[in-house]
């Protein structure tokens, strides 16, 4: 049995964690934190990750960036390893993570989707075939109107796995309008789209002369993130010190 902290129990994904590990009887919540309770958990919660007296095998992080930093201190003090899933950390932060990554399991993932991970293996290997074959590659990303950053993390990290694999050759280009030309051939174009409640869906297309391959990813619910999330905890559990990924969990 793995037995996790939840930081950040009382937020949406806090509560389909919740409600997912409740279902799971290979991991329990032996404590959540959240600065809001309203005694709705089954689970005890703190106000403050420093109060939290719960012996877990690892935290699941889903909280704000202002409480990270005293997360990632309690997690070095008690070794205990850490899914960081919280978004929008400050450069400084990151440093931060790095740092107590020398101390204990720091996992972090620019998208908790098991699907999404798989695909970003996906893509390294085919663009070792297309991207040679002049195949242009093109990402476009739909996410519901309340999100506030674009292009998505995600369509950047997709992007990153195709270029890593092809050395780093790539340019990515956000927006043709303001130039009229041609596409260039080292180039990854990234498109955003902004509409209702979707909850993020992801096309890869690998457009040749007369064929075009698409990679796609539809997420229907929050409920994915944190499947992932539940994955790498038990993922998590006894590993040494350093930082991790979901490359890690699939592989």
């Amino acid at each position: 049995m793995v037995k996790v902290i939840m930081h950040g129990c009382n937020g949406k994904m806090g509560q389909t964690i919740s409600a997912l590990i409740a279902a799971d009887d290979e991991i329990e919540i032996v404590a959540g934190v959240d600065a809001r309770d309203e005694g709705k958990n089954q689970y005890p919660v703190f106000s403050t990750i420093k109060e939290c007296t719960a012996a877990a095998d690892a935290v699941i992080d889903f909280s704000v960036a202002s409480a990270v930093d005293a997360l990632l201190d309690y997690c070095v003090e008690k070794k205990l390893p850490c899914v960081l899933c919280t978004t929008g950390l400050s450069e400084a932060q990151l440093e931060k993570v790095k740092e107590a990554s020398k101390e204990t399991a720091v996992l972090k993932s620019a998208n908790m989707s098991l699907g999404i991970n798989m695909l970003l293996k996906l893509l390294k290997e085919a663009a070792k075939t297309l991207a040679p074959a002049g195949f242009d590659i093109e990402i476009v990303e739909k996410h519901h109107n309340q999100k506030l950053d674009a292009p998505s993390g995600t369509a950047l990290a997709l992007a990153d796995s195709i270029n890593e694999e092809m050395g780093r050759a790539y340019d990515y280009v956000y927006d043709r309008s303001q130039v009229r030309q041609k596409r260039d051939t080292k180039e990854i174009g990234i498109s955003a789209v902004r509409g209702g409640t979707i909850v993020g869906d992801h096309d890869v297309i690998f457009a040749g002369a007369d064929e075009v391959v698409t990679f796609s990813h539809r997420a229907y619910s929050k409920a994915v993130f944190g499947k992932g999330a539940i994955q790498a905890a038990k993922f998590l559990k006894g590993k040494p010190a350093g930082m991790y990924d979901m490359a890690d969990v699939i592989g």
